[in-house]
């Protein structure tokens, strides 16, 4: 590997169903014996906005040298330019439409480029198999992509938020994960959450069954459970819902 990429980390909102495969076929045909995980694929449908607040913290443990392909892609087609982003030994291919943002933004030093080469036939809507997918090969075996550099401050959602108060993704349990930051917030504080006041929690066992709470979770965002139950229900919340504020507990 020219670039020193070991792994291809898949990020995207496909869901079940034709795509996912497609994906994978293309990349075991163009670079075979390199492995391809699948991360994710049930990112919350068409919200670039959501996710991109969701993936710095997703990769922050990931192994060393993975290059990962990120599609959520609404604008599929349309004028959006596709980005490469380096961060340290970690790439990262996918949409300029504020999905790749936060995570640029919030590290030091990162280097980002258009992407200027294309394959000379592609379909207008699956871009992530008929662009993405190539220009990782490309880069795995360090063929020109004409690539242009930009700053931070150019990209699509430059300018948003350091977080974001609202449900960025529910999990099979139910467990609703938010773009706050869970590091520092003060454990005598409650989260206004549907109209109620959710205590802090260390972790479910610290909670009676079926009672919600909050807490930091191993991405270090504040999520949101019900211990042995599912936060998604018992609160009527989804990906894309407001929460907040944290209010102070006597």
């Amino acid at each position: 590997m020219k670039a020193g990429i070991r792994r291809i980390a898949l990020t995207t909102d496909f869901g079940a169903g034709i795509y996912v495969g497609q994906i994978r076929a293309r990349l075991d045909a163009l670079l075979p014996g390199v492995p391809v995980i699948d991360l994710a694929h049930d990112l919350p449908p068409f919200r670039a906005d959501l996710a991109a607040y969701l993936l710095p913290p997703m990769m922050r443990d990931m192994p060393r040298r993975t290059l990962y392909l990120c599609v959520v892609d609404p604008g599929v087609g349309g004028a959006r330019a596709g980005l490469l982003v380096r961060i340290r030994d970690a790439w990262f291919i996918g949409p300029d439409n504020g999905l790749l943002a936060p995570l640029a933004r919030g590290n030091a030093g990162a280097s980002i480029w258009h992407i200027g080469w294309r394959p000379v036939a592609m379909s207008a809507s699956f871009h992530g198999r008929d662009w993405f997918v190539p220009a990782a090969a490309r880069l795995c075996r360090g063929k020109d992509l004409r690539l242009t550099r930009i700053e931070p401050g150019a990209m699509v959602g430059a300018d948003w938020s350091a977080e974001l108060s609202s449900i960025l993704y529910a999990d099979g349990f139910g467990n609703l994960i938010s773009g706050l930051n869970g590091a520092g917030r003060s454990t005598r504080q409650a989260l206004i959450v549907a109209s109620r006041r959710v205590p802090y929690a260390r972790t479910f066992c610290e909670i009676a069954p079926g009672e919600p709470f909050w807490y930091e979770n191993a991405l270090g965002l504040v999520e949101i459970a019900v211990n042995q139950g599912r936060a998604d229900h018992y609160l009527g919340l989804s990906p894309g819902d407001p929460i907040g504020p944290f209010v102070h507990v006597d």
